[in-house]
């Protein structure tokens, strides 16, 4: 694509009960990220067809539970082709919306396909279990047997740095689980999100088992309130997340929040050295750094700290000279989503600066970017350390003992993924047992996440897990039926 041309087009319906709605009361801009012009609209729900939406996911209820799993896997596997089929537009979409580089929105679009294909292989695979129930002479002759039954209508919302694959993640697994379900996408990054729901309309799904609604913040709190949903699914913010919690009422809920991600470098070789170099940059700065998995706050052994140093100083010049259009193949840098954000990113940086620290590279403000930027020695009580930066801003500190730097990982409000390189296989363990987290990426960045592993935090990371056949488990609830004497007398 290329500037001058239309990038999107001009306007996106929202979709209710599987059909799209091409002719809605209210729209709402969607803004290229990059120029800050408005790009496209899409339709904007009101409270009454967010009602509506719900009404017919209750309706649907019985249809989904009772879809055969072939047709779950069939159907899942229907959008991974057609997803296949479009996956430039839907590269582009992702780059015009929410500014992300298009090699990074390519990326994200083969993910969502490998979330489908993933959810379409676990639809036919949930199993259940036998067990003995005659622990003692009273139970004589009982058993059980137990499987996972759909929980039923789900409310999701997904945020603006993932819009396609965060939105996957929420999606097919409901389908997979046989539930229906109702989506608020991001208001920033709608139009992906609509996409989907054409591919999705083209399928065999009940009538009425989804709906995907841009809705103002005044009428989101339906999707967190509402009691005919069972489970509100969402992906933001803590201090957004905290707050569904608690509006959630008696429903189940499930939390992806944010992240200071720690990373630290132990004694390594030399080439280890540098493959952690290489991924700390990227881990560091993808996506703007907008993602609550990428690295923040970098410990290096003193051993090997000032090698390191030099190393990443010497990457991210490099990778800075690389900022511009988002659409450029060859781009790296893209804006941050707001100019807000790039701001509010510079203010931290400079109350870091003025508290003792010191920025090795970047720190500069661009308008809506921010480059890249490493700072030392960061007070501990400093925004850019006990808070999601959520911006392309890593902090950089040495240390001598592992265990007493676990205690520093640890010394966050957050747990949401940690990477450890190591070449010692008891300090791998050492880290796994010990640091309070999510998950604990050896030999690798905390920014890490293999599509169908269990992803999910504690603290204020939020909680549940998400991951395909973890996000079936939390869809679910489990039923048990209890035998006596059966098979004893035939």
């Amino acid at each position: 694509a290329q500037r001058g041309q239309p990038l999107l087009r001009s306007f996106y319906g929202y979709f209710v009960a599987n059909k799209e709605v091409s002719a809605p009361a209210s729209k709402l801009a969607v803004v290229d990220k990059f120029t800050g012009e408005v790009a496209s609209h899409v339709g904007l729900a009101s409270k009454e067809v967010v009602e509506e939406a719900i009404q017919h996911a209750v309706k649907a209820t019985p249809a989904m539970k009772a879809l055969p799993h072939y047709q779950r896997k069939s159907i899942l596997m229907d959008v991974a082709a057609q997803l296949t089929a479009r996956q430039g537009e839907f590269a582009q979409a992702i780059t015009v919306e929410c500014g992300k580089p298009l090699a990074d929105s390519k990326v994200e679009v083969g993910r969502a396909i490998d979330t489908f294909t993933a959810s379409a292989e676990e639809a036919v695979r949930q199993t259940g279990e036998y067990e003995p129930l005659d622990i003692s002479a009273r139970n004589a002759g009982f058993s059980c047997i137990t499987r996972r039954f759909p929980a039923g209508p789900i409310s999701m919302i997904s945020p603006f740095n993932f819009p396609l694959n965060l939105v996957a993640h929420k999606v097919a697994p409901a389908i997979a689980a046989g539930c229906p379900w109702v989506l608020k996408p991001s208001d920033r990054t709608p139009v992906t999100a609509l996409l989907l729901g054409e591919l999705l309309a083209k399928t065999a799904l009940p009538e009425g088992s989804f709906s995907i609604l841009p809705v103002t913040h005044e009428d989101a709190s339906m999707f967190s309130k509402d009691e005919r949903f069972k489970i509100v699914s969402f992906t933001g913010s803590p201090g957004i997340g905290w707050k569904i919690k608690n509006d959630a009422g008696k429903k189940k809920v499930i939390l992806e929040l944010g992240g200071n991600a720690a990373c630290v470098v132990d004694k390594v070789s030399e080439a280890r050295l540098q493959h952690a170099a290489n991924r700390i940059l990227f881990g560091a700065f993808y996506s703007a750094g907008q993602s609550c998995i990428s690295v923040q706050r970098i410990y290096v052994h003193d051993s090997v700290y000032d090698s390191l140093k030099e190393k990443l100083v010497r990457g991210v010049k490099d990778l800075n000279a690389r900022k511009g259009d988002p659409l450029d193949p060859n781009t790296f840098l893209g804006p941050l989503i707001t100019p807000e954000d790039a701001e509010r990113v510079d203010t931290w940086v400079k109350n870091a600066v003025r508290a003792g620290a010191r920025v090795l590279a970047g720190g500069q403000r661009d308008g809506r970017f921010y480059d890249l930027t490493i700072v030392e020695n960061v007070d501990d009580r400093m925004e850019l350390k006990c808070k999601e930066v959520f911006g392309p801003v890593c902090t950089l500190e040495r240390f001598t003992d592992f265990k007493s730097v676990v205690d520093r990982v640890n010394d966050s409000p957050f747990g949401l993924q940690a990477g450890v390189f190591t070449d010692n296989l008891d300090t791998a363990f050492y880290a796994y047992n010990h640091i309070d987290a999510g998950g604990v990426v050896i030999n690798d960045i905390p920014s890490v996440r293999v599509d169908t592993q269990a992803y999910g935090g504690i603290k204020d990371s939020g909680f549940g897990r998400e991951g395909i056949r973890h996000t079936i488990d939390e869809y679910t609830e489990l039923k048990t039926m209890i035998f006596k004497d059966v098979g004893a007398n035939p």
